[in-house]
């Protein structure tokens, strides 16, 4: 199956107080094979670059209002006339407020809701077609009872959990 990755890199700001940020290159990354994801990595090109992953939806809405809870918090806003996309960050290691260019970031997502539309995305992972094949009925490759090994269903039938009375009567 072809898969399609969607990826961006930008400069975020990273918000240190309200004069003073810090730029920190990053990449937005989508891949259709999971297709309800978005994952960042800060620090591209470091020995340690830092990965996020959350709901592309949080992204997709936080674009347009404020949303989100928790560990991610997304929101809109503008900084000196531009619109901006602010996402908190909070996770045991600390805490980040990271700034992002609302064009750039509105952009790469368009691009990722083209290649997989919302509520398609069940679609694409083939839980549909694994379920299926786990629900289909089994070719039967021999018969306890002809000597051969166990079908699956006489494996359902037996009591996984044989009873606690003794057998010969103690």
């Amino acid at each position: 199956m072809h898969h399609t990755v969607v990826e961006r890199e930008l400069e975020l700001q990273l918000i240190l107080s309200p004069e003073r940020s810090i730029p920190v290159p990053a990449r937005l990354g989508y891949r259709s094979d999971d297709p309800f994801a978005v994952h960042v990595t800060f620090h591209i090109g470091s020995d340690h670059p830092v990965h996020w992953t959350f709901a592309r939806e949080l992204l997709v809405e936080g674009v347009f209002r404020p949303c989100g809870h928790g560990d991610v918090r997304v929101w809109p806003t503008k900084v000196a006339g531009h619109g901006v996309v602010l996402m908190a960050l909070s996770s045991p290691d600390g805490d980040a407020l990271l700034e992002a260019p609302a064009a750039q970031v509105s952009a790469w997502l368009e691009r990722t809701l083209r290649a997989v539309p919302p509520g398609t995305e069940a679609e694409q992972l083939g839980i549909d077609d694994g379920l299926a094949e786990l629900l289909a009925p089994s070719p039967t490759f021999g018969s306890a009872q002809a000597g051969g090994p166990p079908s699956a269903d006489d494996l359902w039938l037996c009591d996984p959990w044989p009873s606690d009375e003794s057998k010969d009567g103690d």
